[in-house]
């Protein structure tokens, strides 16, 4: 068992930055692929970033490439999402996931967070 607390979230203004974070328990957090998922209301779930193991290779939805970035420390167990030039579409509930291969598709993965809401305001 792998258990994800996500926090950072908030409200900020178009253009701004959030930084969230992941803290992960259990398992032997290095083990994990780790992604960044994302749902707006009535949206269904949708990929945004993701990282191997060692954190050596990154990919990102094309909707967030040069703007978002994801990074992990595999001695603190923590996976973060910079955020920069926010818009209002990125309005969602933001969700960290691990997986034991990369992958794009929600499906694949195991554990997940409960989420963190980030509010994009234009």
């Amino acid at each position: 068992q792998v258990q994800l607390v996500e926090t950072g979230g908030g409200l900020v203004q178009a253009g701004g930055s959030l930084r969230l974070s992941c803290a992960a328990s259990g398992r032997t957090f290095s083990q994990y692929a780790m992604a960044w998922f994302r749902q707006a209301p009535e949206n269904e779930r949708e990929f945004v970033a993701g990282i191997i193991w060692s954190g050596s290779n990154t990919y990102y939805a094309d909707s967030v490439k040069g703007r978002f970035t994801i990074s992990r420390d595999n001695a603190k167990s923590t996976v973060s999402l910079q955020m920069n030039s926010l818009k209002s579409e990125d309005t969602a509930v933001y969700y960290c996931a691990a997986a034991p291969m990369s992958s794009r598709r929600a499906d694949t993965y195991h554990y997940w967070g409960q989420g963190t809401q980030v509010t994009v305001s234009s």
